[in-house]
């Protein structure tokens, strides 16, 4: 029998989110970047697995920070190599 746990749950892990295609554009425009030069998360990574993130989605992961007091920063997800 096994256990399903949220990882999101956890006080370490921070928030993560699936951006609407909307958010990614204004994203792009707003750093003034394209979509290949963000940078990259896995799609087995456990959080973007907990919000059924897909290869090609963009996560936003949302951090709390002493200096900014939010900080938030920008993943492509991509596919694993195979070795």
């Amino acid at each position: 029998m096994s256990v399903r746990i949220n990882v999101l749950d956890h006080v370490m892990v921070p928030n993560h989110q699936v951006m609407s295609e909307e958010e990614v554009q204004n994203l792009l425009r707003r750093y003034d970047i394209t979509f290949d030069q963000l940078p990259r998360i896995y799609h087995d990574d456990p959080g973007v697995r907990q919000v059924n993130g897909k290869v090609g989605d963009v996560i936003r992961i949302v951090r709390k920070s002493q200096t900014a007091g939010i900080a938030e920063a920008y993943r492509l997800v991509v596919r694993r190599p195979k070795k």
